[in-house]
């Protein structure tokens, strides 16, 4: 264990103090005498790998869980095993990575669910709707009261789960990913609103990915591997690659524009690679003419988009979420009727055909959502790494199990999928092992095309590399990819020309080498737009 940066003083004192936390799950021990030292007044980073006891430790702060050893105090008081209404009560808010969020109500009733103000006995809809729209000026966190969850991008999801935390007056606030599906703008407001929190006097526990993040925003950082707390940092003293080290046991590629864009130079099919590169004279694998796709309320959500694909790249999609994207790949994967334009999957139309007939067709797609559209957590590794392909595991029209588990050895071999039990229900893996499973299935069989919606969503730097190492392979094999990504960084790293999604259309296409964050921020908020494809 790495020596220990003194607890400071000169902040208050522990907000949170947690010591020797054990916690098991049957066989799988998530927690070994894990550490968290919190101090009131300050950002603390909590970081680890998929399945390194994260999680579980926030759940056992939030009273959703109680341990099996070991101690939990807060604000100097011993809570050990208390519940969670004992921790909202406390001023305790945690935002979870995977939204607790009702889909028939809207944001406002989501938000001030339980706290609900009442004029003459009744629900005051008009003051909730009024309460909760100030409260999303305040913080910048956009999104609509009167709208339904379901009708919501995950991106705006996310927002709401953020906003119903602060708006329970929540002075110790646990944000488990929480940026992942903001825009790089949102993410800004967000530090504005946690800075804002910190010079209050609150406390907050960011988990993330993203070791830019806990540089930028951190002051202190608590690594985790293995279930085990195996460093404590000042992030004043330390940088991304050293944090990375500290996760992983190992050194690690990480994700940053030129770092991936130098590797990528070096492998096949990475950028500058000339072993698989797509050129002018070859026909594109994917074709897309004016494609119209339409929302719930009828609203144009894709508004004519045309593109293509050749074999052999990888054509990335920028923008803030609830621009499109999340409509056009559903359409392009066929679980969205299209309203008009056309689909062509190498030379072959599939604008009206099913999801087994695109799959048949050469398609594979990795979706945004893996609980909504990838996975049924109740089902076991195996099958899930057969989901839409059972017919291939069939013999007579029964399922051939001989077939399916030799299929799970493979692809759980071959995508480092931990642990490595097939039959293992998938709600049972870590949020980065639920997502190999996931890319596994998708990438691990004959396809032509692939659209990868947020492939690297919520995990952690080991597994994003292993994802993008894949994805460089399927370029390199002459695979087209269609990427769409709320990281620029992944975006600009992995793709040979960027497209931008603003209010459903196209506001430019441009080679990788002409697109910057600056540049592309532009045409991400529409200052900016290129007649030539808008």
């Amino acid at each position: 264990m790495t020596t220990p940066a003194p607890a400071s003083t000169e902040r208050g004192a522990y907000a949170i103090r947690m010591q020797g936390i054990d916690k098991s799950f049957g066989p799988v021990r998530a927690n070994r005498e894990a550490t968290l030292e919190v101090v009131t007044g300050e950002i603390h980073a909590l970081v680890g790998e998929n399945g390194a006891g994260k999680s579980t430790l926030m759940r056992i702060l939030g009273g959703l869980q109680k341990p099996d050893a070991g101690t939990l105090e807060v604000n100097g008081r011993d809570v050990t095993g208390w519940t969670t209404s004992d921790a909202i009560a406390a001023g305790i808010g945690v935002v979870h990575q995977h939204f607790m969020l009702v889909s028939t109500l809207t944001v406002a009733e989501n938000i001030v669910l339980g706290e609900e103000p009442v004029s003459g006995g009744r629900f005051d809809e008009a003051r909730a709707n009024s309460e909760v729209e100030a409260l999303s000026k305040e913080t910048g966190l956009k999104v609509s009261a009167d709208r339904r969850i379901a009708d919501l991008s995950v991106g705006e999801a996310q927002r709401v789960e953020i906003l119903k935390t602060l708006f329970r007056g929540a002075r110790i606030l646990v944000l488990d990913e929480p940026t992942a599906v903001l825009s790089p703008p949102e993410v800004r407001e967000l530090w504005t609103v946690l800075r804002r929190l910190r010079e209050g006097g609150g406390t907050i526990v960011l988990i993330t990915h993203r070791l830019d993040e806990v540089i930028d925003i951190s002051d202190t950082i608590t690594v985790m591997r293995a279930g085990e707390t195996v460093a404590r940092l000042r992030t004043s003293e330390t940088t991304p690659a050293q944090i990375a080290k500290a996760m992983v046991g190992r050194d690690v590629a990480l994700t940053s524009r030129d770092e991936i864009s130098a590797l990528g130079a070096s492998m096949p099919g990475g950028a500058g690679s000339t072993e698989f590169k797509a050129s002018s004279d070859m026909s594109s694998a994917l074709n897309v003419t004016e494609l119209v796709v339409l929302g719930s309320r009828g609203t144009h959500e894709v508004d004519g988009v045309t593109l293509s694909i050749r074999p052999g790249e990888i054509l990335g999609i920028a923008g803030v979420e609830g621009n499109g994207q999340t409509e056009l790949i559903e359409a392009l994967a066929g679980l969205r009727p299209c309203a008009s334009g056309s689909i062509r999957l190498d030379g072959h139309d599939v604008t009206y055909k099913s999801v087994a007939e695109r799959r048949s067709a050469g398609l594979s797609h990795i979706p945004e959502d893996r609980h909504r559209r990838g996975l049924i957590l109740d089902y076991s590794i195996a099958d899930n790494l057969v989901l839409g392909l059972q017919e291939a595991f069939s013999t007579r029209g029964m399922l051939n199990g001989a077939n399916i588990s030799s299929n799970a050895k493979r692809q759980i071999e071959a995508f480092d999928i931990r642990p490595p039990s097939a039959v293992l229900p998938a709600r049972a893996l870590s949020g980065g092992n639920q997502q190999k499973v996931v890319v596994a299935r998708e990438m691990g069989r004959e396809f032509s095309v692939l659209l990868a919606s947020q492939p690297t969503r919520g995990v952690d730097v080991g597994a994003i590399e292993f994802i993008h190492s894949r994805l460089r392979e399927a370029r390199a094999a002459g695979k087209a990819v269609l990427l769409v990504s709320a990281e620029l960084n992944e975006v600009l790293a992995l793709s040979d020309r960027v497209a931008v999604m603003y209010r459903g259309r196209f506001a430019a296409v441009l080679p990788v080498a002409e697109a910057t964050e600056d540049v592309l921020g532009e045409y991400m908020i529409g200052m900016k737009t290129d007649e030539a494809v808008a």
